[in-house]
């Protein structure tokens, strides 16, 4: 059985062909960055604050030496990943120093204004990296975790949250691209699909961090930017259309890989930008 993430349909939107060198013929490059180390490292961090809040207290959970755990998250994925490069760096000790200290304010920012994001009352925590893991037709999985699941009792509405860093913040552009939207609407396709809850009692939300704040405003800003993408049915089909479009071109009724020409994204392809080079 083959499994789908939706990191394989969101790279075959961008270049075809390179999903075809990825997650065909098995040639994959991973770009480690002081980005996505410092993403991961906020992931655990917030991940971890938020289980405190909803399984102890909110005063257990704002009493965390968050800056720590940050610092210590952060010198550990670092270690991990040169390592796994044999010794090669990713970054430097400046972008490392930058970056923690822009982490720094993030959470500060959380732990003061937390009730504004999270509340205890009338929710409870479901699971942090909720595992998807739903059989499709055709001898094909899709498989993803979700970053926070939290359920609104008094509604019966499950809520499915995915943390995002950012430089300072989504703009329209990001916020109108289907391929970043997608993933939390897949998300709730197959959330509902695999635990039968209804898919009208499911919200989602991007909760994004940013790093950076505008200078020179004269407005306050906020370390925090929450972001709900449409998703209704009307949305809710396209995307489904959309990830049809994808299995359909990509995989045979039995789910073996079809043996087509798959288009190269020249001059266009968010992904590597490499197709010119083939």
């Amino acid at each position: 059985m083959r499994k789908i993430s939706y990191s394989q349909y969101s790279l075959w939107k961008q270049c075809p062909y390179q999903w075809k060198i990825q997650y065909v013929d098995g040639i994959r490059e991973y770009t480690d960055s002081i980005h996505t180390m410092f993403g991961t490292s906020m992931h655990e961090v917030i991940q971890t604050f938020l289980t405190v809040m909803y399984n102890d207290t909110a005063k257990l959970a704002e009493q965390l030496p968050l800056e720590d755990m940050l610092l210590t998250r952060m010198k550990r994925n670092f270690e991990g990943i040169v390592k796994a490069n044999g010794g090669e760096m990713f970054c430097s000790e400046k972008d490392m120093v930058e970056f923690y200290g822009h982490g720094v304010e993030i959470l500060k920012f959380i732990k003061k204004k937390r009730a504004q994001y999270f509340s205890k009352k009338g929710y409870e925590l479901i699971g942090i990296e909720v595992p998807l893991n739903y059989d499709l037709p055709n001898n094909l999985k899709f498989i993803g975790y979700i970053d926070i699941v939290i359920k609104d009792t008094v509604r019966d509405v499950i809520k499915i949250y995915d943390i995002k860093t950012s430089t300072m913040g989504w703009n329209k552009y990001v916020k109108a691209d289907s391929n970043k939207t997608d993933q939390l609407l897949l998300y709730k396709q197959f959330y509902s699909k695999q635990f039968n809850h209804p898919i009208d009692k499911i919200e989602v939300e991007y909760f994004i961090v940013k790093r950076k704040l505008y200078e020179n405003m004269d407005f306050p800003q906020k370390r925090v930017q929450k972001f709900v993408p449409a998703n209704g049915k009307p949305s809710m089909n396209k995307m489904i259309a959309r990830f049809k479009e994808f299995l359909d071109a990509t995989y045979d009724d039995e789910g073996n890989v079809k043996e087509v020409e798959y288009e190269k994204c020249v001059g266009k392809c968010k992904a590597f930008n490499k197709c010119k080079d083939l």
